[in-house]
Parts: C-alpha cells; structure tokens; sequence
C-alpha cells in the first residue's frame, strides 16, 4: 500500500477507490517510520511508492541521500514540486518490481503497495547480492505476522528470516489511510544478521533446504546428512535435537551454519541462480 502524501484524515465512508490507491493521513507514522531506521546523512535511502511524499518528505529532512520511486506520472509531477528545494532527493519514475536496487549498502524506508509485498520482499530479501541493510516499512497486517512469526511457515520466509531480523513493530491502524483500507497495517522493521559471507550462505540454504523438507521432523534428522554426531552439534548451537525442526528459530540455523562453514573441509553445493541475482 503505497505511502502518499494526503495530509487529511480518512472519511468514515470513503469515496470510490477503483486506483486502490490509499493515501498515508497520519505524518506522526511517517515520522515514526523513519526514526525507526535510525537514518542519517550518510545513508542512501530508498522510498518505494512514494506518491505524494508522506514519508519521502521526512525523510528528506534527514540530509540522507533519497532515492523516490514512484510509477505514477502524476505523482511524480507532484512529488517533484513538492520537494523542488530538497537537493537529497531524486524522484524516479520506476516500478518497484523492476526498479534497479542499489548495488552499494542502502536503507528501504517505505509504505509497500499489498499487491507487490512479496515480489518486493524477494528481490530485497532473497537474493544474497542484496546489498540491503536494514528497512523500516508499513506492510498489511496479516503478512507481516507471517514474516515475522517465531517459527517460519516455509522455505522461502526462513531463508529471509535466518539473514534478517523481521521484527513486527506495532499495528497501524486502517483509519490512519485515505481512502481506509478493508484491513489494517503493520510497521515492520528488517536488520541484517552480520556481514554476507558465501560459505555460510551456502551451509545455510542447505540446512534450511533439509529441514524443510521434512518440517516435522526432529532436528537432528536435518542434519543427518552430515555424518557427525548431530545431538552434540545441535545443542552447542543452542537447538533441542528433537525439536521439529520447522520450529527452530532461523537465527540458531544461521548459528549453526556459520560454525560449519567456519569447518574448510566440508563442501557446500552452489547456491540456486535466484538466491545469487536480483530477480526481476
């Protein structure tokens, strides 16, 4: 749900929507939203569906480079007079899927538009040539429960979550947006866990990959396949052996495969094309 700059708040019974198109009315959320991401001058921050500006106008205000991707002609016509005098902020007249990410170290800060969340979220989070490092974004409610859940739901959420803290925030409410949505927000904040490193990006894939397969099974039916004794190797990385392994925290598999890759003498398969590039 795209982030614009509409300063009045949602009508009781909003007129048609047929854009669907809802506009951010609440400026102390953008204002949160963007505190949340700790941004200073010396970031590059992008805004994806910045409409009208409601969150690209306070991030400008914090001297960090602002990349405003809006595919909207006349919202870009707008946001560009708006933030005329903001000499930090580029409007890009891009869409969010195809839009080419940064290749140097970058912040999102952004309302995502629902009917792109989770084509946006693989090419931020999936890729390991994500060059992402944290993000602060309003996401619907139910999808950020899913993305932010204690034991991930499948392969592809424990492969984000095991390299990225997704941590719900708060609920943000429908009446918050012009025309009000049928469903409430969430703001959502997203850290990387540590710095990218290729070996443990492969041991992890390939232990997720096996506990996956098998999610119910215990833990130590995941990591059977490396031939050593998996209750000892388990338990030094803070896992129940017996546990189903869908329900291991993703941050003890990233604990476990930094350990293994740290072992020179194991081999990783590769990992799959799409995990290594941004997908398009």
């Amino acid at each position: 749900m795209p982030a614009n700059g509409s300063c009045h708040p949602a009508r009781k019974h909003p007129s048609p929507n047929p854009s669907g198109v809802h506009f951010l009315a609440a400026p102390r959320i953008a204002d949160e939203l963007v505190r949340s991401a700790a941004i200073t001058e010396t970031d590059l921050v992008v805004d994806f569906g910045a409409g009208l500006g409601a969150i690209t106008a306070p991030l400008a205000r914090t001297g960090a480079e602002i990349l405003a991707v809006e595919r909207d002609p006349e919202f870009v016509r707008k946001l560009r007079t708006r933030l005329a005098d903001a000499a930090n902020v580029r409007v890009i007249p891009a869409d969010a899927r195809t839009f080419s990410l940064p290749r140097k170290k970058f912040a999102v800060v952004a309302s995502i538009p629902y009917a792109v969340s989770t084509a946006l979220m693989r090419r931020l989070l999936s890729p390991t040539a994500s060059a992402l490092d944290r993000a602060a974004l309003i996401v619907e409610w139910g999808f950020a429960k899913r993305l932010s859940a204690a034991s991930p739901r499948d392969l592809e959420i424990a492969w984000w979550a095991a390299r990225f803290e997704l941590r719900l925030v708060r609920r943000v409410p429908a009446r918050h947006f012009s025309p009000a949505p049928k469903v409430d927000s969430a703001h959502l904040t997203v850290h990387r866990r540590g710095k990218p490193d290729k070996l443990v990006d492969q041991a992890l894939w390939t232990l997720l990959q096996a506990a996956y397969r098998t999610p119910r099974a215990p833990a130590r039916t995941a990591v059977a396949f490396l031939g050593r004794k998996p209750h000892r190797l388990l338990k030094a990385n803070g896992i129940d052996p017996d546990r189903p392994a869908a329900t291991v925290p993703p941050a003890a598999w990233t604990a476990l495969a930094r350990q293994l890759a740290a072992d020179r003498s194991l081999h990783w398969p590769p990992l799959p094309k799409a995990l290594r590039e941004d997908r398009r």
